[in-house]
């Protein structure tokens, strides 16, 4: 039984990570128009997702979390900016490029992580990072800069 739920919490866990990197976008142009279509705001994510400790910490403790995927799902456009180091998680050149350039204008000290949050029009609303709180402080957290 015990193996059960704990094949049935990971089922769980996987479906919220799912959902919530289903609707993440790769340039930022695209989710702007995307945020501009569904009234959202653009979630920025600079990330370093194999090598950051804290970036890894961000997506495990709130990211992945059920408050944080209900919020993004009604409110946010996820942009994920990654920069992995680990050659099986190496990004297309194509991406690469994109990415490089989006940190050249957003996150030019290479702070990691850095969310930065957009509206439609691509003004930056807020910047943040990892903190150590519940997933509903830091859905509180974010939504203090749309407001």
């Amino acid at each position: 039984m015990k193996r059960i739920t704990q094949i049935a919490i990971l089922f769980i866990a996987i479906s919220l990570i799912n959902s919530v990197s289903g609707s993440a976008q790769n340039n930022l142009e695209e989710a702007l128009a995307k945020a501009k279509l569904e009234n959202k705001h653009v979630f920025v994510n600079f990330s370093g997702s194999d090598w950051c400790r804290s970036c890894i910490l961000l997506k495990k403790t709130i990211l992945s979390s059920h408050e944080f995927a209900q919020f993004a799902d009604k409110e946010l456009i996820i942009l994920n900016v990654d920069f992995p180091r680990l050659k099986k998680n190496k990004l297309s050149d194509e991406q690469t490029s994109i990415n490089e350039k989006l940190a050249a204008q957003y996150n030019p000290n290479g702070q990691f992580p850095t969310i930065l949050l957009f509206d439609s029009e691509a003004n930056v609303l807020g910047k943040t990072g990892y903190k150590s709180i519940s997933p509903a402080e830091y859905v509180q957290h974010i939504q203090s800069f749309i407001q």
